[in-house]
């Protein structure tokens, strides 16, 4: 188990917001009494950086961001389980460029919707439980990786619909996992983290040939030679609670728990010793009010900033690449106080979306 590194102590972010941007309430949408868990945009394909979605009870819906606040409803999926409860979206794509939707939730079952034909492509039955995130990788928008309550993490071939590698099993999660992430430019890494209150780092490189063999296969997806990845290259015990949200930042993770913050951590591997290591904690994002777990923060395309809700409807969006960290903005509606889920933030970081438990969407834009 990784264990804290000493020397300097992390720079802890002042709550006082240096209110560097300025935001304003541009639109509300209300879907229904579902609660929203998760909205997302699509930062895989450049023609629809506009165009975000969301899932709640059976339902994935995708909408596009015009000019003036507006939101306009573009299509919606109601799957044929109506007791299904969608926890997480992901945009992908097929190795043709098709843009597809991967959305998860509480039967276990992946669905792959075409975005373009409205239909179903695939969907992928393997995990034991619910599934808690689905993570694209933008390296290859057709291969995702879907963490479950199972305790596993899945890779999944969205093209061919091969399980390709089951990260589980001797060194494997003990809890649900909440979150999963590739690594931006190490095709090989991901990271993972759950209710065993670790954050656990993968490689894929010794299995990258099935990687690259699932991409080729012909026969059936079932009879594809599904690897175990057993052992993680890293364990980190940064949080003492809950760990819902992780995500890369470079060759740094960021990794939220129930413990009202979001840490900036380096993993110091030991190479000749996969699982041990030093973690090297940076930076504490304060995030009061978020002590109740699956609440999850999210970055714009350049991961200049992050933006987290909590549970009172409140907002906090920080700078990424300041240090100490610096509050850009403290946003509230006197009309939002509803438990923000996920939020979503635009390309270029001016435009904030938030999906909330009472089934409301709302739009913040920059003040010019």
């Amino acid at each position: 188990m990784a264990k804290s590194g000493l020397g300097c102590e992390p720079a802890v972010g002042s709550l006082t917001a240096a209110r560097k941007r300025e935001y304003k309430v541009s639109n509300r949408v209300h879907e229904g009494k579902r609660p929203l868990y998760a909205i997302a945009f699509n930062f895989i394909d450049a023609r629809y950086y506009d165009i975000f979605a969301t899932v709640g009870g059976n339902r994935v819906t995708v909408y596009r961001c015009l000019e003036g606040g507006l939101v306009a409803v573009l299509q919606a999926y109601v799957d044929e389980d109506k007791d299904e409860s969608f926890y997480t979206l992901s945009w992908a794509c097929d190795t043709d460029g098709t843009p597809f939707l991967v959305a998860g939730g509480s039967n276990g079952i992946i669905r792959v919707i075409n975005a373009g034909t409205e239909k179903i492509h695939k969907s992928f039955v393997g995990h034991g439980d619910s599934v808690n995130e689905v993570r694209t990788q933008a390296l290859k928008p057709s291969l995702v990786v879907s963490a479950s309550k199972d305790e596993s993490v899945r890779l999944w071939n969205l093209h061919t619909g091969i399980c390709i590698l089951i990260f589980a099993g001797a060194g494997g999660h003990r809890n649900e996992v909440l979150s999963v992430d590739f690594h931006p430019s190490d095709i090989y890494r991901i990271a993972s983290c759950g209710m065993d209150n670790t954050v656990k780092i993968w490689s894929m490189k010794e299995f990258w040939t099935y990687v690259e063999k699932s991409f080729t296969w012909t026969d059936l997806p079932s009879k594809f030679p599904t690897k175990y990845v057993q052992f993680p290259v890293f364990i980190a015990s940064v949080h003492s609670n809950y760990v819902d949200c992780t995500r890369w930042l470079g060759d740094f993770v960021l990794s939220k728990s129930v413990d009202n913050e979001i840490v900036l951590w380096e993993p110091k591997t030991k190479e000749q010793n996969p699982g041990e290591g030093a973690v090297d904690i940076l930076q504490k994002y304060p995030v009061p009010e978020c002590d109740i777990w699956f609440i999850k923060f999210s970055c714009d395309f350049h991961y200049n900033a992050a933006a987290i809700g909590n549970r009172e409807g409140k907002i906090f969006i920080w700078e990424l690449q300041s240090s100490p960290p610096v509050l850009i903005a403290r946003l509230s509606h006197a009309q939002c106080k509803s438990p923000i889920r996920q939020t979503a933030m635009s390309f270029d970081g001016s435009t904030i979306l938030t999906c909330c438990e009472d089934g409301s969407i709302w739009r913040w834009d920059t003040v010019s």
